[in-house]
């Protein structure tokens, strides 16, 4: 006699994104997996007495959504404090930061996050001056959303001045700005990094954010944090809602090498990724590594955060040992450094390592990602930056199409993975990012761009065979909107999640 399952889904439209064009009415779950799909009629043969049951009142139901790049730690910085995302010029972000002061004590830091001055009338980035206006006697800082760039007033510069590397420190008539760049930035980070007990306040308002949004797993970059241990303590006791795979900065590679572990060690929620680290900086910040000069800056290229000499040498060490790499690199030149890097290991397809962003990719650059097997893991919503006068535009001029050339990497025969980068964390959107690009040449139809947020997230993740597409075996982690992408093709960043589960528990359930 077949057992009853524990879960019974009815009256859905669920797109097992296997087959693209695969559907089914009714899947029925047990012991955390799908065990069947099919008609309403067929499925509820399996509901017993103790089987809950959702009728889906025919929503789309989908796999839950992967994002193949997260910080989730500053997902829960931006939701406890200052969200400068939501200001729209300077003195707005001025505005939520002195409201934020106002709820600390006198010497606290005063936090904002996710600013981004290139959709701002006056386009000018915060500056020591518009902080001091928030308080001249505690520290502010506000993080620009590439996390490249950190806004700080005269408190934190006076604190941190000899530790900034001056290279890194914009000045003007020889005096600081306030602005800072890359490794400028990393002093800050590890000043503000939280402990343990505050680090899981944060994981667990990040956690529930992304469940709100359909987010059933993430791929965390991470770095001198307590994320790993807290993500492992919520794992313990349970409380866990999004499966965690763990990808280590190169400065722990050693440790981890010492400690025995390599890729996919786990449990079924929590697995250690791959080693990320630097090429380049950002196309905001003037660092990120071009062939050719910037649009607006025609005497720079950008900078190596890492020298090409060092991502070799880390790729070689981290492959050897066993490790998937993970590479950020954003302007064309950093991108071929990391296929040169991959292409000297034996078997780059074999251990899937990961070019993160990719957003300037020559076409040549786009084969090798196919013949090595590197997966592009890109993030559709930065096409926002790529219309007529935003960040691409002055940026890269009249290289603005050639970035995040999505549709050139399916056609290649590339793996492609999609994630947020936390710009916002929102699948949905840069869903509808993927399907609204500024041109067709950077497109993606709308079961594309879904699979790459599913399907081609877990295959970046070595999970392809239990997460990503829902068929029998397969962890039921899942996904019901409101809305049909399909239908509303123009209007996807429209579509509300309605419920969210995983292993068939439902972890948000948003419906009316």
């Amino acid at each position: 006699m077949t057992a009853a399952a524990d879960l019974v889904v009815t009256n859905a439209e669920i797109h097992t994104l296997g087959d693209p064009d695969e559907t089914h009415e009714a899947m029925a779950v047990r012991d955390g997996r799908v065990v069947r799909l099919g008609s309403t009629y067929d499925v509820e043969f399996l509901a017993g007495v103790d089987t809950d049951t959702v009728d889906a009142d025919g929503r789309v139901v989908l796999p839950g959504f992967i994002d193949a790049h997260t910080h989730l730690l500053m997902t829960g910085r931006s939701l406890v404090h200052a969200d400068l995302s939501a200001a729209d010029d300077a003195d707005e972000a001025v505005d939520l930061l002195c409201d934020r002061a106002a709820e600390l004590g006198d010497d606290e830091w005063v936090l904002g996050f996710g600013y981004d001055e290139t959709t701002w009338t006056d386009g000018r980035r915060l500056t020591r001056d518009d902080l001091d206006a928030v308080s001249e006697t505690a520290p502010v800082v506000a993080f620009r959303e590439d996390l490249h760039v950190a806004s700080v007033n005269g408190v934190v510069l006076d604190r941190f001045g000899d530790d900034l590397p001056p290279a890194d420190v914009e000045t003007e008539a020889g005096d600081p700005t306030g602005v800072l760049v890359e490794s400028a930035v990393d002093p800050i980070y590890e000043a503000i990094e939280p402990d343990a007990d505050e680090a899981r306040e944060l994981l667990t308002a990040a956690q529930r954010h992304a469940n709100e949004r359909g987010v059933t797993a993430v791929h965390d970059m991470v770095r001198k944090s307590k994320a790993p241990e807290v993500y492992r303590g919520l794992d313990l006791d349970g409380d866990l809602s999004v499966r965690v795979r763990l990808n280590y900065w190169a400065d722990h590679l050693d440790s981890l090498v010492d400690a025995g572990l390599r890729t996919n060690h786990g449990s079924d929620m929590v697995r250690v990724g791959g080693i990320k680290s630097y090429t380049d900086g950002s196309l905001g910040g003037h660092t990120a590594k071009l062939s050719e000069p910037y649009a607006d800056a025609p005497d720079e290229t950008g900078q190596w955060v890492v020298s090409p000499d060092e991502v070799a040498d880390l790729v070689a060490r981290a492959d050897d040992a066993g490790f998937q790499v993970t590479l950020h690199a954003i302007g064309d030149a950093a991108v071929d450094a990391a296929l040169d890097a991959y292409a000297a290991t034996d078997t780059p397809g074999e251990m899937r390592h990961r070019v993160e962003h990719a957003e300037l990719s020559s076409d040549d650059a786009i084969d090798r990602f196919a013949d090595l097997g590197v997966v592009a893991s890109m993030q559709p919503n930065f096409h926002k930056w790529g219309f007529d006068g935003g960040l691409y535009d002055a940026r890269l001029g009249d290289r603005r199409t050639d970035a995040n050339r999505l549709p050139a990497y399916l056609d290649a025969g590339a793996p492609l993975a999609f994630g947020s980068d936390c710009m916002p964390l929102d699948p949905l959107l840069g869903v509808h990012y993927a399907v609204n690009a500024p041109s067709d040449g950077q497109s993606l139809g709308v079961t594309e761009a879904l699979r790459a947020y599913t399907a081609g997230a877990a295959y970046a993740g070595f999970d392809e065979d239990r997460l990503g597409t829902l068929e029998p075996g397969k962890r039921a982690d899942f996904v019901a909107l409101d809305g049909s992408p399909w239908d509303r093709p123009d209007r996807i960043d429209d579509v509300d999640v309605a419920l969210t589960a995983v292993d068939g528990d439902v972890v948000y359930d948003g419906r009316a």
